[in-house]
């Protein structure tokens, strides 16, 4: 009878580094993984950067793979403290909202809390967040399993055979007629190649939209990774692309990061100053261009309505089809009640439910039909 020997408790961290980067597409050989340990051990090691040296020296991953392999060292042996850090450096992805001295101009947020998180607030409040891993449930199984054929796609430059098409394939009629001493008995055809559309989600994570946070997180991190022209922005009191941490394949891996990154999770809503940052950064306005965008909010504005109209209707010129999802939309015969969504209503596309994940799905997976 054999007897497997037991990994020492020392080295289990280590090797459980190694699993992690597995588990995010890495190739690492067993080899790689003794190699690893054998380097901590010859250098103590004495601080955590040895221990990264060790990793990046035997584990070698690939240089356009380094901010993830950063990132996945951070999660595992540094935890929440250095991603905070790591997050106050990154200021090209998120965007305050809120100047310093604003915060006077009506009560704290701890002064008129609200438990049932039904009404919205203009005041920056900055927490943080953690997500419960729950089982997957069928919307999301399903938009994994349909959104690489069913989201929509465009019409792209490059051309390709087919039996039928506008395009005359001169290349391979002349290579055909060859064959037939110089006679064209069949004139080959092209069309355009269909591209996968860009798809745009920015997801409302303010007070009043707590109770579907966590959801809309967990279906935006299926959409990343089903698709590959996705990006997502979260907004409250702040913007803040998390498009990089939703990237990491394991689903707990990567809420957790975006949790790290978000700090202004169940706080104030300023949906038109969120609409008007994201527009001012040419970087992150270039993302809706000819994009499938969709808005995931109740569209309970403190603020004047104006900005939000203004944003959206320059989101709808950029947009290819602009669509706003709201727990508030509860059927067919639903008509906008509040200020902003009655500011909005002429500049969007879709004014449908976004209460729960399967309508939200349905909603992703519908926009295929469209004309493209």
């Amino acid at each position: 009878m054999s007897i497997e020997p037991q990994l020492p408790r020392a080295a289990r961290t280590f090797v459980s580094f190694v699993a992690l980067l597995r588990a995010n597409g890495f190739a690492v050989a067993p080899e790689q993984t003794t190699a690893f340990l054998a380097a901590i051990a010859l250098l103590g090691p004495r601080k955590l950067e040895d221990i990264k040296q060790s990793a990046l020296a035997t584990l070698a991953p690939p240089p356009e793979r380094r901010a993830t392999f950063d990132r996945l060292f951070d999660l595992h042996f540094r935890g929440s403290e250095a991603i905070e850090h790591a997050a106050d450096g990154e200021d090209d992805e998120t965007v305050r909202l809120q100047e310093e001295g604003r915060g006077d101009e009506e009560p704290l947020l701890s002064d008129e809390a609200n438990e049932s998180g039904l009404t919205a607030s203009r005041t920056e409040a900055l927490v943080e967040r953690r997500f419960v891993q729950l089982s997957t449930t069928d919307a999301l199984r399903r938009l994994a399993r349909e959104a690489p054929r069913r989201l929509p796609r465009r019409r792209g430059h490059r051309r390709m055979r087919a039996r039928r098409g506008p395009f005359a394939d001169l290349r391979r009629t002349l290579r055909d007629s060859v064959r037939s001493d110089g006679e064209i008995l069949r004139l080959g055809h092209m069309k355009r190649r269909q591209r996968p559309r860009k798809v745009l989600l920015l997801i409302d994570v303010s007070g009043s939209m707590k109770s579907r946070t966590e959801e809309n997180m967990k279906l935006a991190h299926t959409l990343v990774q089903a698709a590959p022209n996705v990006e997502v922005f979260t907004f409250g009191t702040r913007l803040t692309r998390v498009t990089r941490a939703l990237r990491l394949k394991r689903r707990e891996q990567a809420l957790s990061a975006a949790a790290h990154l978000v700090s202004d999770w169940d706080g104030g809503t300023r949906i038109g100053d969120a609409l008007q940052a994201f527009l001012a950064v040419p970087r992150f306005g270039g993302y809706a261009r000819g994009a499938a965008v969709i808005i995931i909010s109740d569209g309970l504005e403190r603020g004047e309505p104006d900005a939000l109209r203004d944003a959206v209707a320059k989101l709808s010129r950029r947009a290819w089809r602009l669509s706003w999802l709201t727990p508030l939309a509860t059927g067919p015969a639903f008509r906008p009640q509040t200020e902003a969504l009655v500011a909005i209503e002429r500049f969007v596309d879709d004014l449908v439910d976004g209460g729960s994940s399967a309508s939200i799905v349905a909603h992703v997976l519908a926009l295929g039909r469209r004309a493209a």
